[in-house]
């Protein structure tokens, strides 16, 4: 796979730019606008964290 990062500076452009590249089938192509990169990458980096079930979270949630 192959990742490319395009800045552009005109609106218009921009547009019609992503509209091309939507027309292309989803499983050959994934577009990810800057902000929502940002997230997947904080995402990732919580990965490794300790977690702990959604029901034990409910049972503890309030006790301090």
């Amino acid at each position: 796979m192959k990742t490319l990062t395009i800045n552009i500076k005109n609106d218009d452009i921009s547009e019609k730019i992503v509209w091309f590249l939507k027309q292309f089938n989803n499983n050959e192509l994934e577009i990810i606008d800057k902000e929502d990169w940002h997230d997947l990458k904080l995402l990732l980096l919580t990965r490794h964290e300790e977690s702990i079930p959604f029901e034990e979270y409910l049972k503890n949630e309030n006790q301090n």
